[in-house]
Parts: C-alpha cells; structure tokens; sequence
C-alpha cells in the first residue's frame, strides 16, 4: 500500500462535494460518442453493451478496455464518460457493460445483478476473444463494478485473459459498506439509490408471481433490508449475510495474477477506513493506493468550479498503458 499523490481542489476539499460534483451538469464531463450492441447468452437471457465509436488508426489490434460501472450506473455516469473519453484519446477501443436493469435495459431472465455477479465480464471477455484482431485486454471497474472486478480476477487467477485491470472505490467488504450507509449523511445516498433499485423492481417483475417477498422489499429502508428481501433469495443466497460473505471482493484479493490497481479514498462516504486490507491480504499483482481524500469516485484534484480537473482517468489509463506492453505469466 502507498500514498496517493492526489490532492483535492483547493476549492472542493470536502468529501461529499467530491462526490456529488461529478455529476452535476455543469460539472464539464465529456459525451463521447457512443453504439450500442446487444450479445445473446448461452442460458437465453442477454446482454448490452455500449461501445465508444471507434476513431480512426493505424493500429489493427488496438487494446479494448472494458468498463463496469458502479450500483445503478450506466455509460452515462460521469466517470463511465470521462474514462471513454481519456480511451478516445488513446486510439482505444472501450466499451461499457450494462448490467440487468440499469438505464433503460430489461434482461429477459428473473433475476437482476449484484456485487459479486461476475458472469457477464466472464462471458464478455470470451466474447471479446473470437475476434481475429483482438488486442489487449484490460478492464476497470467502479464502486460495485470494481467488486465485481476484483471478485472475477481471483476467481480466475492465472486463467483470466485480461491483461491489467483497475478498481476504483471499492466496497471491498459488503458488510462494511452497508453498515457505513447508514450513518449521518451518507444516509442521503442510501435512499436515493434504494428509490433508483425498487423501481427497477416494479418495472422488472410481478409482485404476485415473484420468489421474493414484495412487502418486505417495497418496504427496505436499507440496503442491508433490500439485499435480504430481494438481492440474496433472486440469486441463490440464503439471506444477506451469506451474500455478503460469498461477493465480498477482499476475500478474493490473495489470488489476483495479474497487474491490478486499486484506488480508495479513507474518506469514502460509502465506506469506512477499516475496508481498507492490509498487505498480508493482498497479492503480489496488486497495488494499493490509498488518498486521504477523494469521497467516492471523485478526486477532484484541481482546475475551477467551471472547469474542474479530474485526477482518475489519466491515472488510470496510465497505469492500464504501462502494463500492456508487459508479458503475462
């Protein structure tokens, strides 16, 4: 584990501004152009996924970035933007998983995603290799998205053909997370994203057919509620204790083999210091980087209200760019 380099604008050092403010329409995040295309799954269900339009170049086999957003996120979200646009620059090509009922897609089977759902990037990547001019593949992923990244990489070790990955503002331990939720202001995210998640539900199924117990969901105050209502009986779990304990990604840390880089801020509203692991936990592949400051998936680091500068996406890609030319194990 190291210090991050990053300092918060002078302008915006507190860590629920650096949270909110990305997404802020004045907040000056880029509207890459974008396509979208839809892959059938081999059990029937589907899959969309938005691509950056590719720029032209001389370079057949580009690297392809793979983008997993975070807890009802899309292509939309302004990291998800920000990132496709620092791959623009880099003649990249980029494309943004949309997991089951974010934005506006509806997958056809009853079921919808969670923290620790780790078959859609399996199968995309797969997907991804059939092509005859297939580059490098790297991948990163936000907030929930990059549990669900660092959960596929141990699960995978060696096996994975991903080249390099990073994970951004990770609830590395579910329990923890939840907990933190639910905890003076960061209550105020609690609440807008259990609206965002129960109306996904009435829009996805049947309050008289479904195998969850509709009340109990419609009526979760928290995410610990919710998970336990519906998240762990949709997915095999027998309640939210057994679906934290299985998805939580800081359990799989040990066994990530390729070069992986983790971002977390101590002052996550979404999270508290103690989900940060210590070195014994982690693998050889991985670093750590830890600021005392960015909330969550923010890291402000300069610039002006109106013009603000954003420290992750050139970090990242950075750091996805100096580990392509490596060989893999």
């Amino acid at each position: 584990m190291y210090r991050s380099k990053f300092r918060p604008a002078c302008w915006l050092k507190n860590r629920h501004a650096q949270t909110i403010y990305p997404s802020l329409a004045w907040a000056h995040t880029p509207w890459p152009k974008l396509r979208s295309e839809n892959i059938e799954l081999r059990d029937g269900d589907t899959m969309v996924v938005t691509w950056l339009k590719e720029l032209s170049t001389n370079d057949t086999s580009p690297p392809t970035l793979i983008v997993l957003h975070g807890l009802e996120g899309s292509p939309n979200s302004s990291y998800a933007r920000m990132l496709l646009q620092a791959a623009a620059t880099r003649n990249w090509r980029a494309a943004v998983l949309n997991f089951s009922d974010c934005n506006k897609y509806r997958n056809r089977l009853p079921r919808a995603y969670h923290a620790g759902t780790t078959k859609f990037i399996r199968f995309f990547i797969e997907h991804l290799r059939t092509k005859a001019d297939q580059g490098p593949i790297i991948a990163v992923g936000y907030s929930m998205g990059g549990n669900i990244l660092l959960k596929y990489l141990g699960e995978e070790g060696i096996s994975t053909p991903l080249h390099a990955a990073a994970a951004i503002s990770v609830p590395l331990n579910l329990h923890i997370s939840s907990k933190a939720l639910t905890q003076g202001f960061s209550k105020i995210y609690q609440n807008y994203l259990l609206i965002r998640m129960k109306k996904s539900v009435r829009l996805k199924f049947d309050q008289y057919t479904t195998a969850f117990d509709w009340q109990r969901a419609m009526k979760a105050r928290t995410f610990a509620e919710f998970d336990d209502a519906v998240t762990a009986p949709l997915h095999g779990f027998s309640g939210k204790d057994e679906y934290y304990d299985c998805c939580s990604s800081r359990d799989y840390l040990k066994k990530i083999r390729r070069p992986t880089l983790i971002i977390n801020s101590l002052d996550d509203p979404f999270m508290t210091p103690e989900i940060i692991p210590v070195q014994d936990q982690l693998s050889d592949s991985i670093t750590l980087e830890v600021s005392e400051h960015g909330g969550h998936v923010g890291f402000i680091s300069g610039g002006t209200p109106w013009r603000p500068e954003y420290y992750l996406p050139k970090r990242i890609t950075n750091f996805l760019a100096s580990k392509i030319t490596e060989p893999r194990e």
